[in-house]
């Protein structure tokens, strides 16, 4: 008999310098994904990890610290995420927080309209979308831009700005439908502006990949930004796909600059485009992040053709590379007001700024928002222009931060392996995860579907 609810352990003991999450269950396709999405969620850093789920089990074992670089002992945390993969019934402390004061639960948590847009980038994107919203009585309570290859991927959070709640009125929806293609057509009739009002929650960062993967923004990876020999060439990560002689697994090889978020991206993209990831390792080392992956096609097959696995090594650059975001990074806290977002975007417009990546949240009356730009040629922005816009909008408002150089790709040509190996993958065996035990677990909760 299967054991419920599933196990889901956290070791401060085994790792000196981090904590060990160890999730063990029945397998069910979907269990890693959002098992990485809850950890990612909660801003963990993941620094190595050991995934297997062949066959009917499935155990992961992840190293995390907290965004402070410690270990995660606080139970209110545990508690929260315990609940979240069904490995318990008790509920969590309703205002656990992460390390830097993040509520765990952090969600727009009242009822709202959602609205998706897909489409050629260009300078003054964002302050159009924006402008057409506040002309229409509504107000921005968040959003995420992301931009690559010259395409751009929207999700904006709205409510009524006198009523609260969703956008429901026809009317008014349909003329934000025609405004809002009319904004993202506008430079070419071959754009195909996608986009969807819905009420409630979603999993933005996920909706973003899917937004851009539709648009086939990788069509475009690939390209050697910076060329050899110009001194920048380790800025270029590295993925390789290859079948593995002697087995049924096609292996992923991965390398490039370490970030936040990067495993979530690899594993969304690769679960979206319908393949299993079956076993996995991931190490990371003085700022590299290294990932290699064993996967199949959703009936078990190996990706047999050349054209799949570029395709592959196209969108998984891709997925990097989307969260990467050129340019400086531009903080701005305030009170939160109808418009805001209209007039900050206008100013930044206004000394013709390009904005490459945009976050916008509010919280408690406060609006938090960072916007990456550069100019409209996607070159550095002049300090003195960042200056002007400052003195602008207001200096005690708008600070610089300081951000690490973009990340541009060269993929590796795909290569047969000569040799099938799990050593690594089962060093988790080590921290006393047995077979006999893995085959007692049961599935994840319905939470996890």
């Amino acid at each position: 008999l299967r054991v419920n609810p599933p196990s889901v352990v956290f070791d401060n003991h085994s790792d000196p310098v981090s904590t060990l999450v160890k999730v063990d269950s029945a397998n069910k396709q979907g269990c890693l994904l959002q098992v990485v999405q809850l950890l990612t969620d909660l801003d963990f850093i993941i620094s190595k990890a050991y995934i297997s789920s062949d066959g009917g089990w499935f155990v992961d074992v992840f190293h995390v610290v907290d965004q402070l670089g410690q270990k995660v002992i606080d139970e209110s945390v545990i508690g929260f995420i315990k609940k979240a993969l069904g490995a318990t019934k008790e509920h969590p402390v309703p205002d656990a927080k992460t390390c830097l004061g993040k509520p765990v639960a952090d969600a727009i948590d009242f009822e709202h309209s959602v609205i998706e847009l897909t489409g050629y980038d260009r300078p003054g994107l964002l302050y159009e979308v924006s402008e057409v919203l506040t002309k229409l009585g509504c107000n921005v309570v968040g959003a995420e831009v992301w931009t690559h290859n010259n395409r751009v991927a929207i999700v904006v959070h709205i409510t009524q700005a006198v009523k609260g709640g969703p956008v429901s009125d026809p009317a008014v929806l349909a003329e934000m439908n025609d405004r809002l293609c009319s904004v993202m057509e506008s430079d070419s009739t071959r754009i195909e502006a996608r986009h969807s009002y819905f009420v409630g929650e979603a999993q933005t960062d996920r909706r973003l990949h899917q937004l851009m993967f539709a648009d086939r923004d990788y069509e475009a990876a690939g390209m050697n930004i910076f060329p050899t020999g110009a001194g920048d060439e380790k800025l270029n990560p590295s993925v390789s796909v290859g079948n593995l002689t002697g087995s049924q697994y096609t292996i992923i090889k991965l390398t490039c600059l370490d970030r936040p978020k990067l495993l979530f991206d690899t594993v969304c993209t690769l679960t979206d485009m319908q393949y299993i990831i079956h076993h996995a390792t991931i190490e990371s080392e003085d700022d590299v992040a290294f990932q290699e992956l064993y996967i199949r096609t959703m009936d078990g097959s190996m990706l047999d053709t050349e054209a799949e696995r570029e395709r592959v090594v196209k969108c998984l650059e891709a997925a990097i590379l989307r969260r990467s975001p050129k340019g400086i990074c531009l903080d701005l806290c305030t009170g939160d007001r109808v418009g805001l977002l209209c007039d900050v975007t206008r100013v930044l417009q206004t000394h013709n700024l390009s904005i490459t990546a945009a976050n916008i949240c509010t919280r408690w009356g406060k609006a938090v928002n960072e916007f990456y730009v550069t100019d409209s040629a996607n070159r550095p922005v002049d300090f003195s222009i960042i200056e002007a816009i400052r003195e602008e909008i207001g200096p005690e408002m708008l600070t610089i931060r300081n951000v690490a150089p973009p990340i541009f790709s060269s993929s590796s040509p795909p290569q047969e392996e000569s040799s099938f190996s799990f050593t690594r993958l089962f060093r988790s065996l080590s921290l006393g995860l047995s077979r006999e035990n893995q085959s007692k677990r049961a599935p994840l909760s319905s939470s996890l579907t």
